[in-house]
């Protein structure tokens, strides 16, 4: 899987730019804020319509822009793909891969698939539950259509029931129509609990060798997807995850009313991390939780390896910069056998990675 070519107009701040890449290794080059990241951004969109830095489309469009336009020439499958994306203020966003409407983001998830991993991500650990629930979704999105549908679904559940709860104070009539939501809210929540216990189980396997052989086999990395407490086995089937939703919201029926929040559902899943036993969340040290970090990306690519059989197209943004150089040897070890992009400040350590094509980025432009 790779991408060979790509096209900006009036995306961020590229008013237009287009490049050819190498199929193996890409090093992407310049000072701070001139568009290095939002190459990657770039690619990450056309992989599954979604950024990794905003949630409005509108933010992806330059500044005095009405529209911006992503062209993607993508291999993969052993196919060739044209990916285009058109992007204008007021108006919906315009998807087609091969000239055919794309309906959303699942759609692109077919052609390109990308782990993409910022400075960022170093402490997502570190971070609240909320982090590696995007994690989690960004990466199932793309690997399995149906979760994207589903949690586009969920998300729009959610916004609705949370204004009918804000709003019912003054509307109580409103209260009427919350069981229908609520029940279709507990049929789409069970799918998105399937496929992150599902995910979450591959992802600790593959993280554990990873963090073993990063840490030099003196750490042991454990990760335990976390939902809501009724659910007490989510791999058990959607009837019964569906039954312990509902039973969860029943239970939070009247603290919802009283305090108009919506307080029961998946939408507050997260991953338990572990050091030797350890929350690493609490009690690891910096380097511990940079190593950890390190292993679920590394597993995430794998995971995509092992579902497709060809590796996802990895994008590191300025990460090498932040480790020290054992843990740089380490990824660019593993990170062999597919197409790569990394974006660094200056060019003196280039000499580290063998072959590919080298890029000066400078005021969004390729120079």
């Amino acid at each position: 899987m790779r991408l060979n070519e790509l096209a900006l107009e009036g995306f961020r701040n590229y008013d237009t730019a287009r490049l050819t890449f190498d199929g193996d290794c890409n090093v992407i080059y310049g000072e701070n804020a001139q568009g290095k990241t939002n190459l990657l951004e770039a690619i990450v969109y056309l992989s599954c319509g979604k950024s990794p830095r905003t949630h409005t489309d509108r933010e992806l469009i330059g500044f005095d822009r009405d529209f911006a336009r992503l062209t993607g020439l993508i291999h993969s499958r052993d196919r060739d793909f044209k990916t285009e994306i058109t992007l204008q203020r007021g108006r919906r966003r315009k998807m087609t891969v091969n000239g055919v409407a794309a309906k959303n983001g699942a759609a692109l998830s077919d052609v390109l698939h990308t782990v993409f991993f910022a400075p960022e991500d170093l402490f997502l650990i570190r971070e609240g539950a909320a982090a590696r629930r995007k994690f989690m979704d960004l990466s199932l999105s793309q690997l399995r259509p149906r979760y994207a549908e589903a949690l586009a679904e969920y998300n729009r559940l959610y916004e609705h029931k949370t204004r009918i709860l804000r709003d019912s104070e003054n509307h109580p009539s409103l209260l009427d129509t919350l069981p229908d939501f609520n029940r279709r809210l507990c049929q789409v929540g069970a799918i998105l609990i399937h496929y992150r216990a599902r995910f979450c189980r591959a992802l600790a396997e593959y993280a554990r060798q990873a963090h073993q052989e990063c840490s030099g086999g003196r750490e042991e990395l454990a990760l335990s997807y976390q939902t809501v407490r009724t659910v007490e086995n989510p791999f058990a089937e959607p009837s019964a995850l569906i039954s312990a939703l509902e039973a969860h919201q029943k239970a939070h029926y009247d603290a919802e009313i009283a305090s108009r929040l919506c307080l029961s559902g998946p939408h507050k899943d997260d991953i338990e991390v572990e050091v030797n036993g350890r929350s690493a969340r609490q009690y690891c040290s910096q380097g511990q939780v940079r190593t950890a970090a390190l292993a679920l990306k590394l597993a995430e690519r794998e995971i995509h390896k092992n579902t497709f059989g060809e590796y996802p197209v990895m994008l590191l943004d300025d990460v090498l910069s932040e480790l020290d150089p054992r843990r740089q040897e380490y990824v660019l070890n593993r990170i062999s056998g597919g197409q790569i992009f990394i974006t660094c400040c200056e060019n003196d350590r280039l000499d580290a990675l063998v072959g590919g094509r080298v890029f000066h980025i400078h005021g969004g432009e390729v120079v």
